[in-house]
C-alpha cells in the first residue's frame, strides 16, 4: 500500500516536531528518516519540508543553528522549543481524535 500525500497533508509540522523530539537534525536527515520509518513509502518534497520549517520557526516551535561540520557544506540544524513541545502534544491529541472519528466513519 502506498501512503498518499492526501492522507498525510496537514500533518507535516507534527511529523517534523515528532522527529525533533528525538534529536536536533537537519532537513536532509529528517526526510531520510521519514523515508526509513515508512519503508520508502513517504517522502516530503523539499519545498514542503522547508516551507514547514519556516512556519514552525515563525510560530516559535523550532529554532535553527548552523552546524560546525569540518567536511562538506555547513548544515542548518533545527531544534524544538518548549512551545514546540506543547504544539506537538496538541497536534498529537488532534490526531488521536481524528483517528477515532475516521475509524467510526469507516466501519
Amino acid at each position: 500500500m502506498s501512503i498518499t500525500s492526501d492522507i498525510l497533508r496537514g500533518h507535516t509540522e507534527a511529523i517534523i516536531l515528532s522527529h525533533l523530539l528525538e534529536q536536533d537534525s537537519y532537513g536532509y536527515q529528517i526526510n531520510k528518516d521519514i523515508m526509513r520509518k515508512t519503508d520508502n513509502k513517504y517522502e516530503l518534497k523539499e519545498a514542503t519540508l522547508y516551507s514547514a520549517f519556516r512556519r514552525l520557526e515563525q510560530a516559535g516551535y523550532i529554532r535553527t543553528y548552523w552546524g560546525n561540520e569540518t567536511v562538506g557544506a555547513r548544515r542548518r540544524y533545527y531544534s524544538i522549543t518548549e512551545e514546540g513541545r506543547k504544539a506537538y502534544k496538541s497536534y498529537r491529541r488532534d490526531w488521536e481524535e481524528a483517528k477515532v472519528t475516521i475509524d467510526q466513519l469507516l466501519k
